[in-house]
């Protein structure tokens, strides 16, 4: 009786193990690669790196949404996601994001500010993961502007599964169903629904997910495809890009068109 109970035990210890090793192969891989590990955050570069259309010259309404790998380790596992906004012959942008410490500091991690939105972020570059612009977006940026500060959880931040940066970008475009906005599997905390929400709509609004917490979930949409969350990190296929998305890594395979057009649904 207790051999078997102790082979039952080992049994299933070697399998929680397994998963584990699986989870952690594409953050340990990308700790391997020395790519996430940075300088000190003071010296770390903020310049930036010319991903957004220049607002003296291009007066036409904007929308932004960027990712960069979080700054040291973290890195490995995941972004860190923000939007920007310009509205129609605006000379500035406008940039909205969390940032844990000034929860700590100053009671409220939510950041609103001119800045420019394609600056490294501490050394990581970022990308463009969508891009909206023209007639109509100025609506849209005051829709986005209204869910950013009426985002639930800005005095709260949990690094892991959430609510962190990623949380309040995912919290924000469910708001705004034009974007059709895919996040990338490494955006931890995009999964987390909130304190007593379980279902949702996905993330771009073509779809539906689960999710316990941002622990254990999943999701099926038209752009986000299949994804599997597992503590967090996410596994999954998107046949409408052709790729694969691992958790650290991200996505395996072409990169999306960030372009959208209003009223052409998905980008082109």
């Amino acid at each position: 009786m207790i051999k078997t109970t102790v082979r039952h035990f080992l049994r299933w210890l070697g399998r929680i193990v397994a998963v584990l090793l699986v989870l952690l192969m594409g953050p340990g891989a990308m700790l391997l690669t020395g790519d996430v590990i940075g300088s000190d955050w003071r010296s770390a570069s903020r310049a930036p790196v010319n991903l957004a259309p220049d607002p003296l010259e291009n007066k036409q309404a904007i929308v932004q949404v960027y990712a960069a790998r979080a700054f040291s380790w973290r890195g490995a596992f995941g972004v860190h996601t923000w939007i920007a906004v310009k509205p129609t012959n605006a000379t500035r942008y406008t940039t909205y994001h969390i940032l844990g410490w000034r929860v700590r500091y100053s009671g409220s991690g939510l950041v609103i500010g001119h800045d420019r939105p394609d600056r490294r972020w501490f050394g990581s570059e970022p990308q463009v993961l969508a891009q909206l612009e023209g007639e109509g977006v100025d609506d849209i940026i005051q829709r986005i502007d209204a869910a950013a500060r009426q985002y639930p959880y800005a005095r709260e931040y949990g690094l892991w599964p959430g609510p962190n940066s990623n949380t309040f970008t995912s919290w924000v475009i469910r708001q705004i169903p034009e974007l059709r906005l895919d996040l990338p599997p490494t955006a931890i905390g995009k999964d987390y629904l909130g304190h007593d929400t379980f279902f949702d709509r996905a993330v771009s609004g073509t779809g539906y997910q689960a999710s316990l917490f941002g622990l254990v979930g999943v999701t099926v949409a038209l752009e986000e495809g299949l994804e599997i969350n597992l503590a967090g990190l996410t596994f999954g296929v998107d046949p409408n890009d052709l790729n694969l998305k691992l958790p650290g890594i991200g996505r395996v395979g072409p990169s999306p068109d960030p372009t959208r057009r209003l009223g052409s649904g998905a980008g082109s």
